[in-house]
């Protein structure tokens, strides 16, 4: 293998962990100093070294996904006001329109501004703050512009080494993380995983997989073989107040993967009324002819996440909808009623196939 500087080091095995790259928008002023991205460690470093030199009393925040959300709350939490600019109407875009709903009104009553559909065209020195993002909807000024508009899989090298790249853009892998070359593994963002739901090969960046996908390569490098079987999509986030998380398919990508997807919205409460109110909206989204569950997502003060991880579960299983709304649930008035939402939820999709 060839270095950077020239230098050359000879190797048997090799392990490719190149991560991911920023997505950068192709407009003026995205490497002036103060815009930057957040891909690693060392990026969250160079950020609050500046926010902190800079004294910065605003953010703008380009993107309304995952990165860009769980930025705003740290950046409130830091005593910065932050706007975010978002090219749709609601942020989160792959979580159904009544909870991405529930999720901007959070944002809203935390004081983070959402500006909808709003393309950024340009940004440039401030007048009165360090700089100024122009967007087709006005113009927003702050001391640090954070470009969250998402990540691509980082195979360059791999290119180089005439790896076979799969349709996501991400180094094809087989279940032992070996790339098209033997003696060539790779692991994380980088590299595709199998989702046993779509049945396909994805790129999903996320560090648990990552972790799962490291320690596969390692035991077969080591000579202890084992496979990673797959993933089913399952990650979360959380938001002020809220816990946000989803599992498995949306419906766009269950009818790219053959399906005939149903789905329905449930809003229920994390435990039995008369321990409190903390309301969750839950929606199941199920193939029609089988009555298997291909995904879920949930939003929600309490319990979110459990529930998620739950019918992550039924997704690794091929559970149908009979079997997830008669589960067997650890059940207390403080943490579920009787009939929890995951068993409500199903049974009411159930009997609308």
């Amino acid at each position: 293998m060839e270095l950077q500087d020239g230098g050359k080091v000879p190797y048997d095995l090799l392990a490719m962990a190149t991560g991911t790259s920023a997505i950068v928008p192709n407009m003026p002023g995205v490497d002036l100093p103060g815009v930057f991205s957040l891909r690693n460690l060392e990026d969250a470093v160079h950020i609050k070294t500046w926010l902190r030199e800079k004294n910065a009393r605003r953010v703008v925040i380009i993107g309304g996904g995952f990165i860009g959300l769980e930025m705003s709350e740290a950046l409130h939490s830091a005593g910065i006001a932050t706007t975010i600019i978002h090219k749709d109407a609601l942020p989160a875009n792959r979580w159904d329109a009544a909870l991405s709903a529930v999720m901007l009104e959070e944002l809203q009553l935390s004081g983070v501004e959402f500006v909808a559909k709003a393309e950024a065209q340009a940004i440039e020195k401030g007048a009165n703050a360090q700089l100024r993002v122009t967007t087709d909807k006005g113009a927003w000024e702050g001391d640090l512009v954070l470009l969250s508009i998402g990540v691509r899989p980082d195979a360059r090298l791999a290119k180089s080494l005439g790896l076979n790249i799969g349709k996501t853009g991400a180094i094809a892998v087989n279940f032992s993380q070996q790339t098209s070359l033997e003696n060539v593994y790779a692991a994380g963002d980088c590299c595709e995983s199998f989702h046993k739901v779509s049945r396909r090969w994805v790129n999903i960046p996320l560090g648990d997989i990552a972790n799962k996908q490291g320690r596969v390569a390692g035991r077969n490098i080591g000579g202890k073989p084992l496979t990673f079987d797959g993933i089913v999509g399952a990650q979360s986030f959380r938001l002020f107040n809220l816990e946000c998380a989803a599992t498995g398919l949306s419906e766009k990508e269950a009818v790219e993967s053959g399906y005939s997807p149903v789905s329905n919205m449930t809003w229920g409460n994390a435990m039995a009324p008369p321990m409190g109110m903390s309301k969750i909206g839950m929606k199941l989204i199920a193939d029609k002819s089988s009555g298997k569950l291909l995904g879920a997502q949930a939003v929600g003060v309490a319990g979110v996440v459990g529930r998620i991880n739950t019918l992550s579960v039924a997704l690794w299983a091929g559970l149908d909808l009979d079997q997830i709304g008669y589960l067997d649930l650890a059940y207390a008035p403080p943490f579920s009623a009787a009939w929890d939402i995951i068993h409500n939820a199903a049974q009411s999709l159930r009997r609308s196939i």
